[in-house]
């Protein structure tokens, strides 16, 4: 059996944790942060976890040996 292809494009966007967990970057930091306040700004620069509904469908589908 081939071996099954990592999709690039999940690989930049999410990593696994020690735990198994999927981590992320928060969106919404790159431009336009005149509008946004203090506390949010603060709030987007920590990672993400990802929700339980969609962590099997990243590790099977998206990067199979992450």
């Amino acid at each position: 059996m081939p071996k099954m292809k990592t999709r690039k494009s999940a690989a930049k966007r999410y990593s696994f944790t020690g735990t198994g967990k999927v981590k992320y970057k928060k969106q919404n930091l790159r431009h336009i942060l005149t509008k946004k306040s203090t506390k949010r700004k603060r709030s987007l620069r920590h990672s993400g976890i990802l929700s339980g509904d969609n962590v099997p469908v990243i590790r099977k589908r998206l990067l199979p040996y992450g």
